[in-house]
C-alpha cells in the first residue's frame, strides 16, 4: 500500500511539473512575441523620429538660431542672436498696441486694426510675419538691420493680403 501512494504521488509530482512546464513555457513564448512586437515598434518610433529630426533640421536651415551664417554675422557685431531675436520679437508685438494697429502692415483692417500675430526669423536681415483684423489674413516680410552703433532699423519690404 505504501509502495501504491508513493507511486501515486510520483505520477502526480510528474503531472505537475509537465502542467508547470508547459504553462511556463506558454507564457515565455507570449513574452517573447510581446517583446518582438515592441522591439518593432521601437525600431519604427527611432525611424520616424530620425525623419522628424532631419525635417526639423531642413526647416531650422532657414531661422535665426540655425543660421550658422547668420549667428556669425551677429556675432561680428558683438550682438547675441537669442537676444536680437527676443528684443525684435517684443518690439514687433508691441506695436501691435499702437492705435491704428501695426505700422508694418500698411493694410488697414476691415474689422479693427491689424496685429501681428506670429513672427518667424528668416536669418539675420528677414523676418516673415503673419497678420490679421480677425476676418482677414495676410503676411509680410521685414527687413531688420542694426546700424553701426546697434541701433536697431526695421521695416516692411513687401506685403499680401489673401483674399476672402
Amino acid at each position: 500500500m505504501r509502495k501504491s501512494l508513493f507511486m501515486y504521488l510520483f505520477f502526480f509530482a510528474l503531472l505537475f511539473i509537465i502542467f508547470q512546464y508547459m504553462n511556463e513555457k506558454t507564457i515565455f513564448e507570449s513574452q517573447e512575441k510581446s517583446i518582438n512586437g515592441l522591439s518593432k515598434r521601437l525600431d519604427k518610433a527611432k525611424d520616424s523620429i530620425g525623419v522628424l529630426n532631419k525635417e526639423l533640421s531642413e526647416s531650422n536651415y532657414f531661422s535665426l538660431l540655425g543660421n550658422d551664417n547668420a549667428m556669425y554675422y551677429l556675432e561680428k557685431y558683438d550682438l547675441n542672436a537669442a537676444d536680437v531675436k527676443q528684443q525684435i520679437t517684443d518690439l514687433i508685438y508691441d506695436k501691435n498696441g499702437l492705435e491704428g494697429g501695426n505700422p508694418l502692415v500698411e493694410f488697414k483692417g476691415d474689422r479693427g486694426p491689424m496685429r501681428i500675430n506670429k513672427i518667424k526669423f528668416l536669418n539675420h536681415r528677414w523676418i516673415q510675419a503673419d497678420f490679421s483684423d480677425g476676418q482677414r489674413w495676410g503676411e509680410v516680410i521685414i527687413e531688420y538691420f542694426f546700424d553701426k552703433n546697434n541701433k536697431l532699423d526695421i521695416y516692411p519690404v513687401k506685403t499680401v493680403l489673401y483674399p476672402l
